[in-house]
């Protein structure tokens, strides 16, 4: 079995020709946002490697991809477990197939992803909490500190409140 990366236009190449398939790892609302047409949806959270063999019949390779590529890399042996002859790293993941000028499914309606979300709400409230500090009261840089504290904690623990607050808001809700 090899395992190797492969580049968007050698990827997109062997998808055309039927001798190979795409496998997207990433989550389902990362993929009703965005996503390669033609790619199948195996999350990694819920990775099945019979499932996969499977899907893949008598293709001899497959190709994962993951959004920037680090979720492929860092979970190689896992995705090799799937059993094809050929196991393929897409260059760059989602991120290098659209940097290649090939296209992708964007659905705007789909809610961004989490940690772009957390980035946002995180950036903005330090921001806020530094322009209240300056201008109102001092006092407000705490809230640049509370978030910060909040960030570092998520990290440490893999728990992030901010998150999980975002996760429940309206606009994350499933659409039917």
């Amino acid at each position: 079995m090899t395992s190797a990366t492969i580049s968007p236009f050698d990827a997109r190449r062997r998808i055309e020709d039927g001798s190979a398939i795409l496998v997207d790892i990433r989550e389902p609302a990362e993929y009703a946002r965005e996503s390669i047409p033609g790619a199948k949806l195996t999350p990694l959270s819920k990775f099945d490697a019979a499932a996969v063999r499977r899907e893949a019949g008598d293709c001899p390779a497959v190709i994962f991809h993951c959004q920037g590529g680090n979720r492929t890399r860092a979970n190689a042996q896992t995705l090799e477990a799937c059993g094809v002859p050929e196991v393929y790293m897409l260059e760059g993941g989602l991120q290098g197939w659209k940097a290649a000028g090939l296209p992708s499914r964007l659905d705007r309606r789909q809610p961004i992803e989490m940690p772009r979300q957390v980035q946002i709400g995180a950036g903005s409230l330090v921001v806020v909490g530094l322009a209240l500090g300056a201008t109102v009261s001092p006092w407000f840089v705490l809230l640049s500190a509370f978030v910060g504290c909040g960030l570092v904690f998520a990290g440490v623990s893999g728990w992030c409140g901010m998150a999980r607050l975002l996760a429940v808001m309206p606009w994350n809700r499933a659409t039917a």
